[in-house]
C-alpha cells in the first residue's frame, strides 16, 4: 500500500515536468521567431542600403515651423532669411538621421538629448539669431518670440489608430475627419514604437495605408453657383514629365539653396527650374505645355513604389541617402485645368505668381496646411483621403489630386511664409478680406500603381510620395507647387473662357455653332477658328471659342447654352439650350435650357465633390473628373473597417512565404498547448486518486 502511494505522486510529477519543458520550449520557439523578425528591421536590404533601426524608425525629430511666424519681408530681406530657413531644414534632417542611428536602447533618452536635440537647438538658435538681424536690418524692428521656437523634441510616431481620412470634406481645401487617437510621446526611456515601415525603414507603415472600398463615403457637395459666376475651366496639356526632368531643388522656399526640398520632384511645363532659377530665366525658358505661351512651372513630389529598385539617385542626396528610395513611377495622366468662382468673376493671375498647397511636413507641423487628396479611379467622386494611401481594387488607379488657393490679395506674388499672399474661398466660395477671385489651379495625377501586400502588420510592395526624410513618408505631407508664367495674351484667354462659363483648353470638343466668321486675309469668309481649335460660331455667337474669326468676328451663330459643354451637356450644347438666339444667353430665353440644370452625370458629382474638399469652386469639373462606374457594382460597397488587409492581385506565393517566416512560432504555439493539455489531464488524475 505504501509503495503504491509513492509510485501516483512520481508519476504525476513526471507528467508535470513534460508539461512544463512543452510550454517552456513553445514559449522559447515564439520568442526566437519574434526577435528573428524584429532583427529583420537591421538586416541590409536589396539595393544595399542598411535599414534603420525599428525604434528609431518609429521616431521622428518635432521642430517648430519659423517660417509660419514670420513677418512680410522685403524682396531683398526675404532671400536673407530663405537661406537661413533652408540650413534650419537641413539641420533638421541631418539630426533625424543622427537619431536613426541611434536605435531606442535604454539610456539612450539622455544620449539623444545630448547628442541630438541640443546641438540641433544651438544651431537653430544662431539661425534663428541671424534670421532676425536680417530682418531688424530690412525694417527696423526685430522681431520677437523667434527664439522660443529653437527647441524641439523626438517625438513618437502615433501608435494607435491613424484614422481612416473618411470625415466631411470641408470648403476650406482641409479634411475634418478624425486624424487618429496614437498616443503620441516623446524621446527618452521605455515605451514601444510601432514597427519600422517602408524600404528604408523611414516609413511608410501598413497603418498608412487603407483598402479604399472599406471607406465610407465623404465628399460633400459644392457650393450653389451665384448669379455673376464664372463657371467655366480651361486646360492645359503639359504632359507626364515624359523627359524625366528631376531635381531636389525648392526655388519657392529654398532658392539658390541645392537640395533644399530634400525629396525629388517631377517637373512639368517650364524647363528650366532649379534653385537658381528667376524670373528672368522662368521668361526665356522653354515649355512642355501645348500652349507655348504657357511657360508655367507645374511640380510636384515623385511618387515611388518600393521594390528595391536602385533608382539614379540611390546614393544622392534627397533620394536615397534620405531615405527617399524605390523605383519612380511616371504619371499615367497629369491633367491640369482652371476653374472659375461660384460667387463671382476672375481676374488674371499676375505672372510669376508663387503658390504652393499642401504642406511637406504636415505630420510634424500639423494638419493646418495639409490639402493632400488620394482615391483611386472610380471612387472619385465618394471617397477622398488625406491620411491614408488608397490600396485599390483591380482596375482601378492611384489619384493624387490638388486644388491650389483661388484667392489673391491683388498685390504680391509671393509672401515671407508662401502663403499669405494667397488664400483658400470660405465655405460659401466667396474671397475674404479683400481678397480676389483668381483661376483656380487643379491637378490630377493618375499612377499604375502596383498593390500593396498588409501581412502581420507589415506591408510590402508599399508606394509612397517623396519627403523630408523626418516626416516618415506619411501621405498627410503631399503637396503641389505652382510658379505661374503665362504671357499676357494666354493669360487673357483663361479669364475671357472661365468668365463667359465656356470650357476651353487642351482634350475639348469643338463648341456649338454655325456662325460665319468675316475677315480672311483675302476679305472672305472665315470659320471663326478659335485659338484652341473650338468650332464655328462660338458660345457668345461670335465666331471661334474667344469670339473671333481668322482675323475677324463671326457675326452669326446658333450659340448653344453658354454652361452646356461645363456642366455635362453635349460638345453643341444643343440638348441643354434649344433656342436659337446669337448667344448663349439669348439661347436660354428663346426656350433653351441653360447647361446648368443638365443631368448631373457621376463624372460631374466627382468634380464638384473635390472642390468642395479643397475650397474649389462649384459649377464645372474643377478638379478633374473621376472615372465613372456602374452604380451598384462591387467594389462600390464601403464597409466600417480603418486599417484592412487584403490579398493582393499577382501576389502568388506570398502565403508559402509567410508561412515559411511563422512556423517557429506555430510550432511553439502547439507545444505550449499540448503542455496545458497533459498539466490539466495530470491533475485530474491525481485529483480523482
Amino acid at each position: 500500500m505504501t509503495g503504491g502511494t509513492r509510485r501516483r505522486p512520481r508519476a504525476a510529477r513526471r507528467s508535470t515536468v513534460a508539461a512544463i519543458a512543452l510550454m517552456v520550449g513553445g514559449a522559447g520557439l515564439i520568442a526566437v521567431n519574434t526577435y528573428a523578425s524584429a532583427s529583420e528591421t537591421n538586416e541590409t536590404n536589396q539595393s544595399g542600403t542598411t535599414r534603420l533601426a525599428a525604434g528609431a524608425a518609429g521616431s521622428t525629430v518635432d521642430c517648430p515651423e519659423v517660417a509660419d511666424s514670420l513677418p512680410e519681408l522685403s524682396e531683398k530681406a526675404l532671400a536673407g532669411v530663405s537661406d537661413e530657413l533652408a540650413a534650419m531644414d537641413t539641420q533638421v534632417t541631418d539630426a533625424y538621421q543622427r537619431l536613426t542611428r541611434m536605435g531606442t536602447a535604454p539610456g539612450a533618452g539622455e544620449k539623444v538629448k545630448g547628442e541630438v536635440l541640443d546641438p540641433l537647438e544651438k544651431s537653430r538658435a544662431e539661425s534663428i539669431g541671424r534670421i532676425t538681424d536680417s530682418i531688424g536690418k530690412s525694417t527696423g524692428e526685430r522681431p520677437s518670440g523667434l527664439d522660443d521656437l529653437a527647441a524641439c523634441e523626438v517625438r513618437t510616431a502615433p501608435g494607435g489608430t491613424t484614422g481612416n481620412g473618411s470625415g466631411d470634406a470641408g470648403a476650406d481645401g482641409k479634411d475634418s475627419g478624425d486624424k487618429g487617437s496614437g498616443d503620441q510621446g516623446t524621446g527618452g526611456d521605455g515605451g514601444t514604437p510601432p514597427a519600422a515601415g517602408g524600404e528604408n525603414g523611414n516609413g511608410p507603415e501598413a497603418t498608412d495605408f487603407v483598402d479604399i472600398r472599406t471607406v465610407r463615403p465623404n465628399v460633400n457637395r459644392a457650393p450653389e453657383a451665384r448669379s455673376g459666376a464664372s463657371r467655366g475651366s480651361f486646360s492645359v496639356d503639359c504632359g507626364v514629365n515624359e523627359n524625366k526632368n528631376y531635381n531636389t531643388d525648392n526655388v519657392i522656399v529654398a532658392p539658390g539653396v541645392t537640395n533644399g526640398a530634400h525629396h525629388t520632384h517631377d517637373y512639368v511645363g517650364n524647363q528650366d527650374v532649379n534653385a537658381f532659377s528667376n524670373n528672368d530665366t522662368f521668361a526665356a525658358a522653354g515649355t512642355s505645355c501645348d500652349k507655348k505661351g504657357d511657360k508655367s512651372s507645374y511640380y510636384w513630389p515623385v511618387m515611388r513604389v518600393q521594390d528595391g529598385t536602385q533608382e539614379f539617385d540611390q546614393n544622392n542626396d534627397g533620394g536615397g541617402k534620405e531615405g527617399n528610395v524605390g523605383k519612380i513611377l511616371t504619371a499615367k495622366q497629369a491633367e491640369i485645368k482652371y476653374v472659375g468662382s461660384p460667387t463671382s468673376k476672375v481676374v488674371g493671375m499676375p505672372k510669376f505668381l508663387r503658390i504652393i498647397t499642401g504642406d511637406a511636413k504636415a505630420f510634424t507641423n500639423g494638419t493646418a496646411n495639409a490639402n493632400a487628396h488620394f482615391s483611386c479611379t472610380g471612387f472619385e467622386d465618394k471617397v477622398q483621403l488625406t491620411d491614408k494611401y488608397p490600396i485599390c481594387p483591380k482596375g482601378s488607379d492611384v489619384v493624387r489630386s490638388f486644388a491650389f488657393q483661388s484667392c489673391w490679395d491683388g498685390q504680391n506674388t509671393d509672401s515671407a511664409n508662401h502663403r499669405s499672399h494667397v488664400a483658400f474661398a470660405d465655405a460659401n466660395g466667396n474671397c475674404a478680406g479683400g481678397f480676389k477671385a483668381i483661376p483656380q489651379l487643379t491637378m490630377r495625377l493618375v499612377y499604375s500603381v502596383p498593390t500593396p501586400v498588409i501581412a502581420n502588420g507589415q506591408v510590402k510592395n508599399a508606394y509612397a510620395v517623396d519627403g523630408f526624410p523626418e516626416q516618415l513618408h506619411k501621405p498627410i505631407n503631399d503637396h503641389d507647387d505652382f510658379i505661374s508664367v503665362m504671357d499676357q495674351n494666354l493669360m487673357n484667354q483663361v479669364v475671357d473662357c472661365l468668365n463667359k462659363g465656356r470650357n476651353c483648353g487642351a482634350g475639348t470638343p469643338p463648341e456649338n455653332g454655325n456662325g460665319a466668321g468675316k475677315g480672311d486675309d483675302d476679305g472672305g469668309k472665315g470659320n471663326g477658328e478659335s485659338d484652341d481649335k473650338g468650332g464655328q460660331g462660338g458660345n457668345d455667337g461670335k465666331g471661334g471659342n474667344d469670339g473671333k474669326g481668322d482675323n475677324g468676328k463671326g457675326d452669326t451663330g446658333n450659340g448653344g447654352a453658354t454652361e452646356a459643354p461645363a456642366k455635362g451637356g453635349t460638345p453643341n450644347g444643343q440638348d441643354e439650350a434649344k433656342g436659337s438666339g446669337s448667344s448663349g444667353d439669348e439661347a436660354v430665353k428663346s426656350g433653351g435650357t441653360a447647361g446648368a440644370d443638365a443631368p448631373r452625370t457621376e463624372s460631374t458629382v466627382a468634380s464638384e465633390a473635390q472642390r468642395a474638399q479643397s475650397g474649389a469652386n462649384p459649377g464645372t469639373s474643377a478638379s478633374p473628373s473621376a472615372v465613372s462606374r456602374p452604380e451598384g457594382g462591387e467594389d462600390q460597397e464601403p464597409a466600417g473597417s480603418v486599417n484592412p488587409a487584403p490579398q493582393a492581385e499577382g501576389s502568388q506565393g506570398s502565403l508559402a512565404e509567410t508561412g515559411s517566416q511563422l512556423w517557429p512560432a506555430a510550432a511553439g504555439a502547439l507545444m505550449l498547448c499540448a503542455g496545458l493539455v497533459v498539466l490539466l489531464r495530470s491533475r485530474r488524475h491525481t485529483a480523482r486518486r
